[in-house]
């Protein structure tokens, strides 16, 4: 499908592939993984052909048709719907030709060619993937010129997955959407019948959806088979095996200096210390392996503050006496919370936000707040609010007006910005070092409410795993707004459900609320809006689903940990019994580590039986309830 061989590509001076090269076979799903700046979405632009590379090839299968996502978000008059249709030229050329042909042969290859296409089944095929990417029935008749950026390049996504090309190419695809609509594309593009190269951060995405990974590091190329999952596995494994290659040559270095520092001035030993020398200039040096994340966040430690933080009291938010977007809201945050906010964009999620920070005042009811609660609010157009003129340390120095240059610099380091990049412009930084310096900007105040709106948007992987250390432990409380269901899932114990012109607490876990989507999604149009009994007799009929449900979903988590740290444990074990050194140092331990190899290995097969056993109840109690 495709070939990448031995490419070597330059831009604005800097090197970005040298001599990398990649086989990329038909039906395979790709993620694209690398640090921010190494040339992903380069890539993307190399296999397209709108750069011209400086060595090497790139080789896409003859008669291929290549699908990406438009760079200008599709608006005017044309509605969403219209929009995808439009699309595939070829069933609107013939549909058009089929009004006007007389030729009776000729309109016979025109509805034969029609069938072939499906052509009359693509109004709801195009319908079918807009409502996933969250556009209702009413949406998807409306003119795109009365849709934002955002939606419209939803607009664009729907399109060309629409039209389903022999290789779809996708460059953070989940950027633009919310939670729900990246589960419904995870879930779409699980089941994609072609090639499928996707650049993104999501770790999620990449892990359910990938069954090969592409690490672009060291200007070099390298495939992983299986999701990101594993890919992480064998890359630490990997990391950790070439440090302890570097620290055994580091003391066979030590150890030949140390004869030749002795010997090399007496007679008898000048010969063997020459000798050894030499040894030592021909040991070509193992790099020192830094710690692979380079990201490192760390928020202030928060103000101690009497709970609850904030209360809502019957509080409806609007932004026009017309324009009522939330009413009945009756939520507490306490110290230490952890919230995340569920429900689709347009809902009123960023609403909520901006009222529990107090950038926007209530409608109607009252807000309290605790007269120690320091706030920091990230926004989702944060970045925009930065000055591009400025460094980092001048566009912070307005804020610590009375700090030392030094200090500023500390307060930026704790958020990954180095020496090396708070003096130059913001301009000239990457999305996600703005997005660095938009969080130590929201932390400034030692805050112990911490409310974040899609702060990963611009964070490459390693910043993103930084981020949930960080808010893993944050002594304060949080409320986030993310699409990033590992971030919610990692750092969120209660989940608060926006939808209905309200909010209230959700009482299920993230695939509980992933559960409700899909039955959603299943049920008629006329359960929009059900009454308020139906509404209580659902979250009674869930509850108890997921009641019965608990002990299956216990057994299916303790089955898949046990069979997680046995083979930890034997691949630690393989690792010793493969490493020369356990023969020369320990000969003692290699019956012990070899009988225990053997019984770890059954214990695997039975371990693997149990979370085969356990995962098969859980999928036939779930067909059972649906």
């Amino acid at each position: 499908m495709l070939e990448i061989q031995n490419i070597t590509f330059r831009i604005g001076g800097r090197t970005l592939f040298d001599n990398a090269s990649a086989h990329i076979a038909a039906g395979y799903r790709v993620g694209v993984v690398g640090r921010n700046g190494t040339g992903k979405t380069t890539l993307l632009k190399l296999i397209l052909g709108e750069h011209e590379l400086d060595g090497g090839g790139i080789h896409v299968q003859a008669n291929c048709s290549v699908g990406v996502v438009a760079q200008e978000a599709p608006g005017g008059d044309q509605t969403p719907l219209m929009a995808v249709l439009a699309a595939d030229t070829e069933r609107a050329a013939l549909l058009a030709e089929a009004d006007m042909a007389e030729d009776p042969v000729r309109i016979g290859d025109i509805h034969t060619r029609l069938v072939d296409l499906d052509a009359h089944q693509a109004p709801a095929r195009a319908a079918a993937i807009l409502a996933g990417l969250g556009f209702d029935n009413e949406a998807q008749h409306r003119p795109l010129k009365t849709f934002s950026g955002g939606w419209r390049m939803r607009v664009a996504l729907a399109t060309v997955l629409f039209l389903k090309p022999d290789l779809l190419l996708l460059d953070e695809p989940t950027n633009h959407l919310d939670l729900e609509s990246a589960l419904w594309l995870e879930r779409h593009l699980q089941t994609y019948p072609a090639t499928l190269i996707a650049v993104s951060h999501d770790r999620n995405l990449l892990t359910h959806t990938a069954d090969h990974i592409l690490h672009l590091d060291q200007k070099r190329l390298e495939m992983f088979a299986g999701g990101y999952d594993v890919f992480e596995r064998t890359r630490l494994a990997r990391l950790a095996q070439t440090e302890a290659l570097r620290k055994r040559q580091e003391a066979d270095r030590k150890r030949i200096q140390s004869f030749v520092d002795r010997f090399r001035a007496k007679a008898t030993k000048a010969r063997q210390a020459q000798s050894r020398l030499k040894l030592l200039e021909r040991m070509a040096p193992i790099a020192t392996i830094a710690d692979p994340s380079g990201v490192v966040f760390r928020f202030p430690t928060p103000t101690p503050a009497s709970s609850p933080l904030v209360r809502l009291d019957g509080v409806a938010a609007a932004y026009a006496p017309d324009r009522v977007v939330l009413t009945d809201l009756h939520l507490s945050v306490f110290a230490r919370d952890r919230i995340a906010l569920l429900g689709t964009n347009g809902n009123g999620k960023t609403t909520l936000a901006r009222l529990l920070s107090g950038k926007l005042q209530p409608h109607s009811g009252q807000i309290f707040r605790s007269s120690k609660v320091r706030i920091g609010y990230f926004a989702q157009d944060q970045l925009d609010r930065l000055d591009p003129s400025l460094t980092s340390l001048a566009q912070l120095g307005h804020y610590l007006e009375d700090a030392s240059p030094t200090a500023v610099r500390g307060w930026l380091g704790r958020f990954g910005l180095g020496q090396e990049k708070v003096e130059i412009p913001i301009a000239a930084l990457s999305g996600g070092e703005k997005t660095r310096l938009a969080l130590a900007i929201s932390a400034l105040s030692n805050p112990n409410l911490l409310i974040l709106d899609e702060p990963t948007n611009h964070l490459d992987m390693d910043a993103r795993k930084a981020l949930i250390e960080a808010l893993t432990g944050y002594a304060g409380a949080i409320v986030l707004i993310s699409h990033d269901r590992h971030l919610v899932a990692a750092t969120a114990d209660q989940l608060w459900l926006v939808a209905g012109g309200t909010a209230a607490a959700f009482w299920g876990d993230l695939d509980d609320y992933q559960n409700q989507l899909t039955e959603s999604r299943r049920a008629s149009k006329s359960r929009k809006n059900p009454e308020k009994k139906d509404r209580k007799e659902e979250r009674k009929s869930r509850a108890m689903t997921r009641q019965k449900l608990a002990p299956i979903r216990d057994r299916v988590s303790q089955a898949e940990a046990r069979l997680t740290a046995l083979t930890e444990e034997k691949g630690s074990i393989d690792a010793a019994l493969s490493d020369p050194s356990t023969y020369k140092d320990a000969p003692e331990r290699i019956g012990e580590l070899t009988k225990r190899q053997q019984i770890l290995e059954r214990e695997i097969a039975k371990a693997e039986d149990d979370w085969l056993d356990a995962t098969t109840a859980l999928e036939h109690a779930l067909e059972e309830d649906q």
